[in-house]
């Protein structure tokens, strides 16, 4: 059965939005061979400071390394979690802030 506008001769248009899913870009993170630890996590902004959801490895070099997939267009705070134990800032950092704790966040900036 026709509704009502339609009978009057009006178009009924159904509106429907589409979000396109945020593009990311691969940024990788690394600290030095010399750093001396069992154990790196990368905690940050990006995966709620999480010390379980981003762990770096070693590559062949003995360089810690991982690579996180981060919207472009904004800034990151993150810092490295040593053995679970010891906090490290990025040496390659594009800036530093203060944080609540007393220390500086490294910042990446995502272009």
């Amino acid at each position: 059965m026709p509704s009502k506008r339609a009978a009057q001769g009006k178009t009924v248009a159904k509106a429907t939005r589409t979000v396109a899913k945020a593009k990311t870009v691969d940024v990788a993170f690394a600290l030095p061979a010399d750093v001396q630890a069992d154990s790196v996590a990368l905690c940050g902004e990006f995966n709620e400071w999480s010390a379980e959801n981003v762990k770096l490895e070693r590559d062949g070099d003995g360089s810690w390394r991982a690579t996180v997939a981060l919207e472009p267009g904004r800034s990151y705070r993150y810092r490295y979690l040593l053995d679970g134990q010891r906090w490290e800032n990025a040496w390659q950092a594009d800036g530093y802030v203060p944080n609540p704790y007393g220390g500086d966040d490294s910042v990446i900036v995502v272009e």
